[in-house]
């Protein structure tokens, strides 16, 4: 009795056992949310723009101080010759010296160097925004794909299964005399066909899942799980929406920065200066002294110097200016294109789910009735039935392309847009 209940209990964990195993759903899988979460906390490309920043912030903190100061040790007035030549103690003029020298750059080149580098640690942090907008679209863009393919395979199992119904029902209509024994041989072509199709999806889930594994590694393996972003894209207002994208936005730092350069290299033609302070040492008999000199920077030639320098930062400026207007344009074209495809796109799903997709299911039906009576033929049920199956199939696409439209507008507007 014993024996038989421990073998019943054993018999119903391992069944227990292979049943949670064998469950699809019970497998690792993989929402949007987690796939853009993994992408953010392990993008190399994001580590970097970190580190650039962390490196812009360190070299912003010494831009407007002071340079180190010299310090200045020697002989002065040194005799090669005469009675007390080579001795240092000797002539009352010989000292040894030691001081200090610190150079002092003008205001305005020190206010400029803060303004470059507080300019270049907003440019980095733009450059991360415009980073973190290519990992987050690229990410949802081969997640969709890759969700889309395992669509498209699931819609098979219906494929086959229909198969298998028409197999049924051509039997049936053999052995009642209503149709020709080579009708046998049509659901087994139909078979091989959908099976053909089917295999071009392992090359499709290869790309897709390659394509994801990019951004968030070994987990693009798990199986896409969901539905399709359902983002709230406001046609009219992404026009007014534009500046606020992260790579033209950008250029605002940038722009700073550049001005901020101009303006240093305007500086140099106001004179630096430095200040010297010296302690000299004689002998005994003589008395030691102190010395305190300033230096003053002469820029007497700016026409050779210093305004080929700002000339050089200005057109720098206007390259940037000419550069952000370039891409505005092409982001203004992008943004009419990926509208108009996108209303297009609205209109293909509305058409495929209420007009394309009944109307294949309704010409199935009908030529499967009229096969069923004995008044069509087998032919025309089959091309009833592709249709249907590319219907299906394209539906998947256009929704597919719908998908991937709405998250390349907004990654770059509903995000930042606020």
């Amino acid at each position: 009795m014993n024996s038989k209940c421990f073998c019943t209990g054993w018999s119903l964990a391992v069944g227990l056992a292979a049943s949670v195993l064998a469950l699809p759903s019970f497998a690792a899988a993989l929402t949007l949310d987690e796939a853009l979460r993994l992408a953010e906390n392990n993008a190399p490309s994001l580590a970097a723009q970190d580190a650039k920043i962390q490196a812009a912030s360190s070299a912003a903190i010494p831009a407007g101080e002071l340079p180190d100061p010299k310090l200045l040790a020697g002989v002065q007035n040194y005799p090669i010759g005469g009675p007390d030549r080579w001795s240092v103690n000797d002539d009352f003029m010989t000292m040894q010296m030691i001081g200090v020298r610190q150079e002092m750059p003008n205001g305005d080149k020190r206010k400029a160097r803060i303004e470059v580098a507080n300019a270049a640690v907003d440019r980095a942090a733009a450059e991360r925004r415009v980073e973190r907008l290519n990992v987050r679209r690229s990410t949802a863009l081969a997640w969709i794909s890759s969700y889309s393919v395992e669509r498209k395979d699931a819609l098979f199992q219906d494929f086959y299964k229909e198969n298998r119904l028409l197999t049924d029902i051509v039997r049936a209509q053999i052995a009642g005399g209503r149709a020709q024994p080579a009708d046998a041989v049509t659901p087994r072509q139909e078979a091989a066909q959908l099976a053909e199709q089917q295999d071009d999806l392992v090359r499709q889930r290869a790309q897709a899942r390659a394509a994801l594994k990019r951004w968030i590694g070994s987990a693009a393996n798990e199986r896409p799980v969901g539905s399709l972003p359902q983002w709230s894209i406001d046609a009219s207002g992404l026009p007014h929406k534009l500046k606020h994208h992260p790579e033209l936005a950008a250029y605002e730092p940038m722009s700073r920065e550049a001005q901020a350069k101009v303006r240093e290299a305007e500086a140099e033609k106001k004179s630096d200066w430095s200040w010297e302070l010296d302690y000299q040492h004689r002998d005994r008999q003589f008395g030691d002294m102190v010395s305190v000199q300033f230096s003053w920077d002469l820029p007497l030639f700016p026409d050779t110097r210093q305004n080929p320098k700002i000339a050089a930062k200005q057109a720098e400026l206007s390259q940037l200016e000419a550069e952000r207007e370039a891409l505005s344009r092409e982001h203004t074209q992008q943004l009419e294109a990926d509208l108009a495809d996108l209303e297009l796109l609205n209109r293909a799903v509305q058409r495929s789910t209420q007009s394309l997709l009944p109307l294949a299911r309704e010409k199935v039906e009908l030529s499967m009735a009229s096969y069923r009576a004995g008044k069509g033929d087998l032919n025309t049920v089959v091309a009833a039935r592709r249709e249907l199956i590319e219907a299906r199939l394209k539906q998947v696409d256009v929704e597919e392309q719908r998908a991937l439209t709405s998250a390349k507008l907004y990654f770059a507007y509903g995000e930042y847009s606020q």
